[in-house]
């Protein structure tokens, strides 16, 4: 039993923004209240100058495990999570083997939960191998756990695959997760088409390569009533098509990545062919990144997510050309949302709780939120600690990130999941 004290509460589900004291015993919530008088000693956390979220969920993580653990382990991403103020994780399936089964579901809920540290939600792949062949074990998957399916990294190219999984998952009500790229118009391109990639001799990845498998979606998830959230959108015309989309009624939601309302396709220039700014889909123009800027503004934007793809030093030591794409973001997505939206005003608190927490878990179908007599899974920041990216203090063994040595204002101070305080002040308990 615990009690947290003077923390100001931001829980738009219960309509609470102001200064409350939360008592925990025994993991749930047993008390919220603007005062708790501590009559029986007990343990307190005196959380004066900290804001209280209900907790995080980052709807799109690569943990690498089983396949590539010198990337990235369950454990190293899951403490990764907890320092970055998440207390879930939605985990892509392009692991190696593929999670194209019950048995690789079943593996990854299992050793999430022998770990017990963040809470870790499995998604599975949409076709066998992620090869956009056939059909994968969907039902089976779904009755092991899998909150949606997703061909991550590589777009279903077949449109008749592409309906059949629609199809296919309405029955369950989950959400098919779209990497909207035409590998066709993309090709062999590494960055954003535009002007810097022609001065810096790169080729380049049009708009049109995402925002045309966008439109594809959106029309057979119209035909087919079914669900889809369009993952990482880079694009003016992606915002627009799935703008129209929710005003035609279709079930579509959106995700945008700390890095896609932060940096531009200039950065590349900027950090020197520094291959930890080589992402997919790519750092795009300024015009797009005011674009989307509006669109989280305005309401439209369903999800901050992102995309967190750790690397080992020596894939990215590499030419440009030769890189693989990502980088880590677990632990400074909480601080760019803070310092990029919430600090010049783009969204207020509410909102930032409803990009982060409240959507990923109706998206997802997870239980949650602050309630007396729920299991507690809290997001505590310090909105005003200013801190510089340090990656060699990354629990992530990804320490290839394009905002090393930034300064952010905004850090995670605690996280608490299923009541266990498992992160404060940047210690794993």
């Amino acid at each position: 039993m615990y009690l947290l004290k003077n923390g100001f509460l931001v829980d738009p589900e219960n309509g609470i923004l102001e200064k409350m004291d939360i008592l925990i015993e025994r993991g749930i919530i047993s008390e919220i209240k603007k005062e708790i008088i501590n009559s029986e000693n007990i343990k307190e956390y005196d959380l004066a100058g900290k804001t209280i979220f209900p907790g995080f969920i980052d709807m799109h993580v690569h943990l690498r495990e089983p396949g590539r653990e010198d990337k990235e382990t369950i454990e190293t991403g899951l403490k990764a999570a907890l320092a970055g103020g998440f207390t879930g994780v939605g985990t892509m399936p392009n692991t190696n083997p593929i999670c194209d089964n019950k048995v690789i579901v079943d593996y990854l809920t299992g050793h999430a939960k022998m770990l017990n540290l963040a809470k870790l939600y499995p998604l599975g792949a949409a076709s066998k191998k992620e090869a956009g062949k056939e059909l994968a074990e969907i039902g089976r998957m779904h009755e092991a756990g899998i909150v949606a399916v997703s061909d991550d990294g590589q777009p279903v190219v077949d449109s008749m695959l592409m309906r059949r999984i629609f199809e296919y998952i309405k029955k369950f009500d989950i959400p098919f997760i779209a990497h909207s790229e035409d590998k066709y118009l993309s090709g062999a391109g590494v960055m954003n088409e535009g002007k810097y990639s022609l001065r810096l001799g790169l080729k380049g990845i049009p708009n049109i390569a995402e925002s045309i498998m966008v439109g594809r979606d959106i029309l057979l998830c119209e035909l087919t009533n079914s669900r889809l959230h369009i993952a990482h959108a880079s694009t003016e015309e992606s915002l627009k098509l799935i703008k129209e989309g929710k005003d035609r009624g279709i079930k579509v939601t959106v995700e945008i990545t700390p890095h896609h309302f932060t940096l531009i396709d200039e950065e590349v220039e900027i950090q020197d062919y520094d291959t930890d700014t080589k992402v997919n889909p790519p750092l795009r123009s300024e015009k797009d990144r005011q674009i989307i800027l509006e669109h989280i503004k305005k309401g439209y934007v369903d999800i901050i997510a992102t995309d967190h793809a750790p690397h080992t030093k020596v894939d990215k030591t590499v030419e440009f050309n030769s890189a693989p794409f990502g980088f880590s973001g677990l632990e400074t997505a909480v601080s760019l949302v803070v310092t990029e939206l919430l600090k010049k005003d783009v969204i207020d608190l509410n909102r930032m709780a409803e990009l982060m927490s409240v959507n990923p878990r109706k998206i997802y179908k997870i239980d949650g939120g602050i309630k007396k007599g729920k299991l507690a899974d809290l997001s505590i920041i310090d909105l005003e600690k200013e801190w510089i990216v340090d990656v060699n203090k990354f629990y992530s063994k990804g320490k290839n990130t394009p905002f090393k040595n930034k300064k952010l204002q905004g850090k995670p101070y605690m996280t608490i999941v299923n009541g266990e305080i498992k992160m404060i002040e940047g210690e794993i308990n």
